[in-house]
């Protein structure tokens, strides 16, 4: 979370470490005005924001809510976790237990935003969006090259004037109009039966998807390049599918994983899509706003089709 402090009171910092002693969040950021919060939010950079007014210590004497959260509303989880901190007790008074002052209106106001009625679909949809193009884009790719060669048509591929990395591309072409077809089919079904929003535009849609459809053919392909059979392929696909279900964000908060778990989920793709087309879609962010995830993933794709490509001689053994 960040801190949003109006007041520069004394009572706000003691309230803070308050928050902080709960240790259900983490503070890493401060803003100036609610406004920059809100914008930090819509990208991810924080999940809440925790708002002081400038009357702070009148409204901490008078037994008023001595503060607001913007919470993250498009996760539910990080939701459910906060909402109990609305009515946690605080000592206003130095050297009074905790608790002792008792607040005639809860300790905080909340806004959740993006998903105010707390829905869980509408954190769902957007999640499933992206394990499903991860099990049908590796799967597709990884046993592309190796049904070549059970079906004996690599004699074929390695008479052409073609160069390795063309052959790649050419294998990766007609399954990115499959991952858009399959993009606009999950969403318009969200859209329709469960009224998941569309807050942000189908150019900021395509421009954080394209990437992710790439990188995950890419990791396809390099997979297809280190079977050697269309079940060890298929094998490979769900040692990726996997963790990209239970440590992307998609099942579990993110940044509730340990340490170790969270480098490991840096490293697959869905984790980033997960964050771009939430941030699209829910929060309405620009895709401007989420370069750093767009970059890691055009990376990947760049290093995974290297290697498979690499990896791919034109000859028989």
């Amino acid at each position: 979370i960040a801190i949003v402090d109006l007041s520069g009171s004394a009572v706000a910092r003691s309230i803070t470490e308050q928050v902080k002693v709960t240790q259900v969040v983490n503070v890493i950021g401060h803003y100036n005005t609610p406004e920059e919060a809100e914008a930090a939010i819509v990208e991810g950079k924080i999940r809440a924001a925790l708002v002081f007014p400038h009357n702070l210590p009148q409204r901490a004497a008078s037994g008023e809510a001595v503060g607001q959260w913007l919470v993250d509303g498009s996760d539910t989880m990080v939701s459910s976790a906060l909402l109990p901190l609305r009515n946690m007790p605080l000592q206003l008074v130095a050297g009074a237990p905790a608790g002792a002052y008792q607040m005639a209106t809860p300790s905080f106001e909340v806004a959740l935003f993006f998903n105010p009625e707390r829905r869980s679909e509408v954190n769902i949809v957007p999640g499933l969006t992206a394990i499903i193009l991860t099990m049908t884009m590796i799967l597709f790719t990884s046993i592309a090259l190796v049904r070549e060669q059970e079906r004996g048509n690599m004699e074929l591929l390695i008479t052409t004037p073609i160069s390795p990395l063309e052959l790649m591309v050419g294998k990766l072409v007609p399954y990115v109009f499959v991952g858009v077809i399959q993009v606009t089919i999950i969403l318009g079904l969200g859209w329709l039966v469960f009224g998941v929003p569309f807050e942000g535009g189908v150019f900021n849609l395509a421009i954080v998807t394209m990437p992710f459809i790439g990188a995950s053919l890419a990791l396809g392909l390099f997979i297809s390049t280190v079977a050697r059979t269309q079940m060890q392929a298929m094998q490979l696909t769900f040692f990726i599918l996997l963790p990209s279900i239970l440590l992307s964000g998609f099942m579990f908060p993110y940044e509730a994983m340990p340490m170790p778990a969270q480098y490991v989920a840096e490293i697959l793709p869905a984790t980033h899509y997960i964050r771009l087309i939430r941030g699209v879609i829910l929060r309405g962010a620009e895709a401007s706003q989420l370069l750093p995830d767009i970059i890691w993933l055009l990376g990947f794709t760049v290093v995974m089709l290297s290697i498979a490509t690499k990896r791919f001689n034109k000859t028989l053994d």
